[in-house]
């Protein structure tokens, strides 16, 4: 790495690093000082030791979230890019989808999971369809937005040349949109765990929700933190992957 590159990622990751520390910092020594009781805020090294010595169950519960959240995140990707390209596509699909795609967003999630409840049980068939129904909105319309939003003269060129309509959609303005389409996907990325969890919190078996409700009915604020941070470092993961991809299948971006 070259030093201009090693001062863009020194200037990239040092300011947050250093807000970070200086927040725990702050943090512990209120918590040590006897400014803030530790039955109100575990410090982060008695968060940190709890995470240690519950690591196993943590695990546990993280594995069964995770996999509600990504599955249930795939399906929104792959169903939102769908109803995207179709809202883009017919006029009357777009009239008639778009208010049942607002309405879904619109109303709070647990108003509905108790129909989940009933419908699915405990099973995590209903923690997966509620991650896809509240994570496929910003997809949908980012797709679409980013369809309408390419340039009129990327097409006429394209059919100029001889290309399909369908050959102009899938390799033209799919790719031209790419960015607002992953800009929809990181959006939902940013709160598929946190879904799930409030899913599993309202009736599960296990994961973070299940983990919660324990770490409440107890009085205990270390859990609460320690589920925190792995849901944090979850969702931080999972918009890395999603960058990387980006970057794959568009290159890198103009940063002009």
């Amino acid at each position: 790495m070259t030093s201009v590159h090693a001062r863009i990622w020194a200037g990239r990751i040092l300011p947050p690093a250093l807000t970070i520390g200086s927040i725990l910092l702050v943090w512990q020594l209120a918590v040590v000082t006897g400014h803030i009781s530790e039955r109100v805020l575990s410090s982060p090294t008695e968060i940190a030791a709890s995470m240690v010595s519950t690591w196993p169950e943590l695990m546990d519960a993280a594995a069964t979230t995770t996999y509600e959240a990504l599955t249930g995140f795939g399906i929104a990707v792959a169903c939102g890019i769908a109803i995207g390209i179709g809202l883009y596509l017919s006029r009357s699909l777009n009239r008639a989808l778009y208010p049942l795609l607002v309405a879904a967003q619109t109303v709070p999630l647990i108003t509905i999971a108790p129909l989940f409840m009933l419908w699915f049980g405990f099973a995590i068939t209903g923690k997966i369809i509620l991650v896809a129904i509240f994570s496929v909105f910003p997809i949908a319309v980012q797709t679409c937005r980013g369809l309408t939003a390419v340039p009129q003269w990327y097409g006429d060129v394209a059919l100029t040349c001889g290309a399909t309509r369908s050959w102009l959609l899938w390799h033209v303005k799919l790719r031209v949109a790419g960015r607002q389409i992953f800009g929809g996907i990181r959006i939902s990325a940013a709160y598929v765990f946190g879904t799930a969890v409030m899913a599993e919190y309202l009736g599960s078996m296990n994961g973070f929700g299940i983990w919660l409700q324990g770490a409440l009915n107890s009085f205990r604020t270390t859990p609460i933190f320690s589920a925190t941070v792995v849901i944090i470092a979850e969702t931080a993961i999972l918009l890395a992957a999603i960058g990387i991809v980006e970057r794959l299948v568009l290159g890198p971006p103009d940063e002009r």
